[in-house]
C-alpha cells in the first residue's frame, strides 16, 4: 500500500451513481452506537430495487428494525430515501464509515464505496466514464474532495475510515 500522497496512475468513472452502493450500508446502531448494516430484506431475496423492504441488523446488540417504502397512492416522492449527505437514506442513521475532514464531514455507504473513494482521491489521472449516464457519483462529488491540494489529508482520512471496519 503507498503512503498518503502518493498518486496512483489514473481512475477511470465507472459511472456509477450512489445508490448503486445502497447493497449493505453501515451504520451506527441507535441502541448500542456500534458497527450495524442496512441491507435488504431476506423475504425480497432476488430483488434489487431499491425501494425494497430493508432491515437493520446489528451483530453486538441484536437490534433488528424493518423499513418498507410507502405504497400510498399519491405519494410521490414522499418518504422515499435519499440517497446524498452523511446519513443513510432509510432510517436517517448515521454512517458508521464517516470523519471529520478539512472541517467538512467525509463519508461512505461501505467498504466497496470507500475503495471507490480512495482510488478516485489519489488517481493523479481522472477520466470520466463512457457511457449515456450523466452525472456519476465521483462527478458529484464536492469540490473540496476533487481538489488535488486536499488529496494527502483526503486519503489519510479514508485510510482512518478504513481500520474502523470489522
Amino acid at each position: 500500500m503507498q503512503p498518503a500522497g502518493d498518486v496512483d496512475e489514473r481512475f477511470v468513472d465507472r459511472s456509477e451513481r450512489l445508490c448503486c452502493f445502497a447493497g449493505e450500508i453501515l451504520v451506527r446502531c441507535p441502541r448500542c452506537d456500534g458497527q450495524a448494516s442496512i441491507v435488504s430484506d431476506p423475504a425480497d431475496k432476488g430483488h434489487r430495487h431499491l425501494w425494497v423492504r430493508r432491515r437493520l441488523v446489528c451483530r453486538r446488540c441484536g437490534r433488528t428494525v424493518a423499513w418498507e417504502a410507502p405504497r400510498i397512492p399519491g405519494s410521490a416522492g414522499r418518504n422515499l430515501p435519499r440517497f446524498s449527505g452523511p446519513r443513510e437514506p432509510y432510517f436517517g442513521l448515521s454512517l458508521w464509515l464517516s470523519i471529520d475532514c478539512r472541517g467538512r464531514v467525509l463519508w461512505a455507504y461501505n467498504a466497496e464505496h470507500l475503495e471507490l473513494l480512495e482510488s478516485y482521491v489519489s488517481a493523479g489521472l481522472r477520466e470520466r466514464g463512457r457511457g449515456a449516464r450523466s452525472m456519476s457519483m465521483v462527478e458529484r462529488l464536492p469540490k473540496w474532495i476533487k481538489d488535488a491540494r486536499n488529496r494527502t489529508e483526503v486519503v489519510r482520512a479514508i485510510r482512518r475510515m478504513k481500520t474502523s471496519l470489522t
